[in-house]
């Protein structure tokens, strides 16, 4: 058997354009176990990345001891990567939590479910009694199933009646809904995963797709290894495994991704390689953005960002005279400066070509998490479920309607709180109450300091809801046992919209329970009614939260309605929409079904109904542009390096899960820093020196190493609690998505 943890993306497959991906079923089991030792194989996906790979659960004697790829699975064709085939089961069986906790004399003590829930609701009733819905915050993650979220979603809106609801989804994609929003007029990816099967160019925009979509980059790499190979161009300020494969490596300095975009949209429509005639039909400011972009020459360019001019215009002409592009993209572009101004700028280069709902061409604003997607398709993001707009009465009264509740219990009325806000609000005391959900912002949110004396102050009320006891759970005051992947049922969907059925294959360990159990729980505790003095949540079980979704997406861009556990049972995943978006060029930008009237990209200020309608765009996609400004976090004297973070290919988040996989922790236990060799050599440094990163927020004490980096920047992986590198990340957001900037600290290093 291959050694996944030394070849992390397995025996190449090669294969040629406009062929199937070859099918290799990956598997992993227990020590000692074969496949006939296998009492019975339980269909799921992976929840490791985004890419969630299809594949069945190995269970034997009542536990779950190992996993296999699904072959006709449409999104893997029988693959996993090292995290799906070690990190999704091995922690089940590791310092679980199977008992409520209750903060007791300052201490977290085991309680009783009751009397844990009786708590909350406690707290929960005398807050929205004393000082109403605007008391109450929901901080959710990219983990739990579409029915979880659908049901949170309902509780918060049409129960409690707050707008401060998000989850760390904000963190990770954010940028990916809001560019699509800006461009599109809607959520939803336009390309799917067969298009890296039949592109003849594709371009990653800080994506490092070898680290954080492993099985996405095998399937590359087999297009790469065959025939007619398509061309490559990465764009990331290090030089990973992915920008090595890369025809094209373009790394410019962080903070500086909008002048690059913008020079790459100025060269396309210079040279003439645009398609006027799809441009005319199909989209609204393209003289605008011409104007816009006309100052950013290769040369300008290349000053601000640090790169060849040369390089800029190869890949100008890749993506100019390419007939088949697809387009990724992830934190890189997400995590810094000016982000979904530089995202909209990936969708204006497939739309000047008219490469869009296209085999082959297209853009994939990636998503971290294996249920992002889900988050914002629901509601559990903040915003309104089924893609409805916020500032739109009529998508308000139809959710009013399902519910059979008040539109004025929905809260409309502001645009809703994002993440980085709802914890500014806890900070000042107007949020007394806040439940998190299967996520650990004691080590995933920027300026950790600040997080940790927020969680800590008395006033605030901490709910927190996982299957481990984590740097965040020890700062609550209650916590709730959560069941995991595999010991309940539910729907998620992936980065390119597919959806994928995980059913229960074994029973939770103690008193744990399902999240949507303990959801549903507390909805009748407090006894949430509707109009009619009926339950508000009327499903008992995943399925029927499922087909109460199924109506609330009905009509709207991302239409669950006709799909089905049945349909999706046994099968390979099943996309809502199609394979691919705007196949015929109509994009859902009617002013009375769009999700967003849109923003100003460089300042966030939101257009108004009225304005938006006197666009009149009609189906038509818009073509925004933004002139690029200098990150507000530069290099000094006294912090000289710009430090980035990022994620290793061994672990997942806050390793809550993957840490406690022996070969992914075994393959990297602790984190480090990585810089240039001429940085290093500068500062008299080898690879192993222990060293000090300090920004003006904190420090982390790491050791070094070398290479991949360039002059003047520095890296850290951002997994690890007890040396965490959001200990120096900025409080900052991007003013349209609300994304926190990641990607931009200024610091220092020294030899400790």
């Amino acid at each position: 058997m291959v050694d996944r943890i030394a070849d992390v993306w397995g025996p190449r497959t090669p294969h040629e354009r406009e062929t199937n991906w070859p099918v290799r079923v990956d598997q992993q089991l227990a020590d000692g176990l074969g496949e006939s030792d296998v009492d019975r194989w339980v269909q799921s996906a992976c929840v490791l990345c985004s890419n969630g790979c299809g594949c069945d659960i190995a269970v034997k004697d009542g536990r779950i001891v190992g996993v296999r790829g699904r072959a006709d699975d449409l999104v893997n064709h029988g693959r996993l990567g090292p995290k799906g085939l070690h990190g999704s089961w091995q922690a089940h069986h590791k310092d679980r939590l199977t008992r409520p906790l209750i903060r007791r004399g300052g201490e977290l003590v085991e309680t009783d479910w009751d009397t844990a829930m009786g708590e909350v609701v406690h707290r929960s009733q005398q807050l929205l009694a004393e000082a109403g819905p605007l008391s109450h915050g929901f901080y959710t993650s990219g983990q739990l199933f579409l029915e979880e979220y659908y049901t949170l979603g309902v509780i918060g809106k049409a129960g409690i009646g707050t707008p401060h609801m998000d989850g760390n989804t904000r963190l990770c994609t954010a940028t990916a809904a809001a560019s699509l929003k800006e461009t599109f007029g809607a959520d939803g990816q336009p390309a799917c995963h067969a298009d890296i099967d039949l592109c003849d160019a594709l371009f990653l925009f800080g994506h490092n797709m070898a680290a954080t979509q492993t099985v996405m980059w095998a399937r590359v790499l087999d297009r790469i290894a065959g025939p007619d190979r398509p061309q490559l161009v990465v764009v990331d300020p290090r030089r990973t495994p992915t920008a090595e494969a890369a025809d094209v490596h373009l790394a410019p300095l962080p903070g500086t991704n909008l002048a690059l975009m913008n020079g790459l949209v100025r060269a396309l429509i210079e040279r003439g390689w645009v398609d006027e005639e799809y441009i005319s039909a199909h989209t609204l400011g393209f003289e605008k953005l011409k104007t816009a972009v006309e100052p950013y020459t290769p040369e300008h360019v290349a000053s601000i960002c640090r790169i060849s001019p040369t390089d800029l215009l190869r890949a100008a002409e890749i993506f100019g005279t390419s007939q088949r592009v697809l387009s990724t993209v992830l934190q890189g572009f997400y995590q810094s400066h000016q982000a979904t101004a530089a995202s909209c700028q990936v969708n204006n280069l497939h739309l000047l070509r008219g490469l869009i709902g296209k085999p082959g061409s297209g853009v994939l604003q990636m998503n971290g998490q294996p249920t992002a997607q889900n988050t914002r398709e629901t509601g559990a993001d903040g915003d309104l479920p089924g893609f409805r707009n916020w500032d739109n009465p009529e998508h308000v009264e139809q959710l009013a309607r399902l519910w059979n509740v008040d539109p004025l219990t929905i809260p409309h009325w502001a645009p809703p709180t994002h993440a980085m806000q709802i914890w500014r609000y806890a900070e000042q005391g107007t949020i007394k109450f806040l439940w998190i959900s299967a996520t650990n912002p004691a080590v995933s949110l920027p300026e950790l300091s600040r997080i940790r004396e927020i969680l800590r102050e008395e006033d605030l009320f901490v709910v927190a809801q996982d299957a481990f006891r984590t740097e965040t759970t020890e700062l609550a005051d209650v916590v709730l046992p959560a069941a995991l992947w595999g010991e309940k049922q539910g729907t998620f969907t992936n980065l390119s919209r597919v959806v994928h059925l995980s059913e229960q294959a074994v029973e939770p360990p103690g008193e744990a329970r399902s999240d949507l159990d303990i959801f549903l729980d507390y909805a009748y505790r407090m006894g949430f009614q509707n109009r009619d003095g009926d339950p508000l949540i009327t499903w008992k079980d995943a399925e029927g939260a499922f087909d109460a979704w199924r109506e609330c997406s009905r009509g709207r861009p991302c239409d669950y309605s006709e799909l089905s556990y049945e349909r999706l049972r046994g099968g390979s995943g099943i996309p809502w929409g199609g394979e691919r978006l705007y196949v015929d060029g109509v994009f859902p930008t009617t002013a009375d079904y769009c999700e967003d009237y849109g923003h100003d990209l460089l300042t966030g200020a939101q257009t108004t109904p009225t304005g938006y309608k006197a666009e009149r765009p009609d189906g038509r996609a818009f073509l925004k542009a933004a002139e690029y400004t200098p990150a507000s976090e530069q290099p000094s004297d006294e912090y000289p390096f710009l430090g980035t973070t990022g994620r290793t290919v061994y672990h997942f988040h806050t390793r809550t899960k993957t840490k406690r996989a022996p070969e992914l922790q075994r393959a990297a236990p602790e984190p480090w820093v990585e810089m240039s060799s001429a940085d290093a050599a500068r500062l008299a440094l080898t690879d192993g020196d222990v060293v000090r990163v300090e920004s003006e927020r904190g420090g982390v004490e790491v050791p070094v190493r070398i290479g991949r980096c360039r002059d003047g920047v520095v890296f850290l992986p951002f997994h690890y609690g007890f040396q965490a590198a959001n200990e120096l990340t900025p409080t900052e957001w991007d003013p349209v998505s609300k994304q926190p900037l990641f990607k931009i600290s200024a610091v220092r290093i020294r030899k400790v």
